[in-house]
């Protein structure tokens, strides 16, 4: 699934995102991508859930 970053707070390392199908998802940090420092608000991410909560975020890479 793919989404845009809607909120992000950098102490906490959590916020939520936008997916394209018009879904609000919260995320943990625990779900961001070991490479991921910051994200900024309107980046393009990818995104699993298990259904009901974000398993893992990683940022979009066009190609």
């Amino acid at each position: 699934m793919q989404g845009t970053v809607a909120t992000f707070d950098p102490s906490t390392r959590s916020g939520r995102l936008l997916t394209d199908e018009g879904m609000p998802l919260e995320f943990p940090a625990a779900s961001l991508a070991e490479h991921i420092r910051h994200l900024r608000v309107g980046q393009r991410v990818f995104i699993e859930t298990d259904g009901t909560s974000v398993t893992s975020v990683a940022i979009w890479q066009q190609r």
